[in-house]
């Protein structure tokens, strides 16, 4: 059975609803498209990060969960970009008369996302180098971060593009624009898997021990 876009957007949200903030941004993301009381049963579960806190793994068992909890964080960063990317499609679809109220409480929650996923990211990176003596590590999680910070602003920048496509119908400057920008993101998404794989070959060594 084919799942409507609502459908879908439940679904992918799962994981993020779990936090505080990840949780409004679900809502505000699915109310665009009419779907606010469904995504209120997907925020009913406690806060996604709370079991991350106060923890404080020992020897390799602990360096695993710390790579673990990385790929964790990465995959809450993929889903609010789903999110954050279906919002803004139906903040384009109500053009002329944009619901600029609703995508602007969008914007605000998916930052607050990103900016508790980087935190938690840093933190990693910190006891990675501190706490185990692995700056090989710290220092493939810094790049992420560094490559993540350009996605962000490449993101906002071809939402931008995509509007003023919209608005200018037949203007090709903005057309390529959205083309370059996207182009850009793909290449930026290339960089960052290519990072992730690299801190993949340099933690092996952990799994293999754990």
């Amino acid at each position: 059975m084919m799942l409507s876009k609502e459908d879908q957007a439940i679904e992918s949200s799962r994981s993020l609803s779990r936090s505080p903030s990840g949780g409004r941004m679900v809502s505000a993301a699915l109310s665009f498209n009419g779907a606010s009381s469904a995504s209120d049963s997907v925020l009913s579960a406690g806060a996604f990060g709370g079991q991350r806190e106060g923890w404080r793994p020992e020897g390799a068992s602990g360096l695993n969960t710390l790579v673990r909890t990385l790929y964790a964080l990465q995959e809450e960063r993929v889903e609010a970009y789903r999110l954050f990317d279906l919002g803004h499609q139906a903040y384009l679809r109500s053009a002329p008369n944009y619901d600029f109220i609703k995508y602007r409480q969008l914007v605000h929650e998916i930052t607050q996302a990103f900016n508790r996923i980087s935190k938690e990211v840093i933190q990693l990176k910190d006891r990675f180098h501190e706490e185990y003596d692995r700056p090989d590590l710290s220092e493939h999680i810094e790049r992420v971060q560094e490559r993540e910070r350009e996605k962000l602003e490449l993101t906002a920048r071809l939402q931008l593009a995509k509007q003023n496509m919209l608005d200018h119908p037949g203007n090709e400057t903005y057309q390529e624009e959205v083309q370059e920008l996207k182009h850009r993101i793909r290449k930026t998404i290339e960089a960052i898997n290519e990072i992730l794989q690299d801190f993949k070959y340099d933690s092996e060594e952990i799994e293999a021990s754990g």
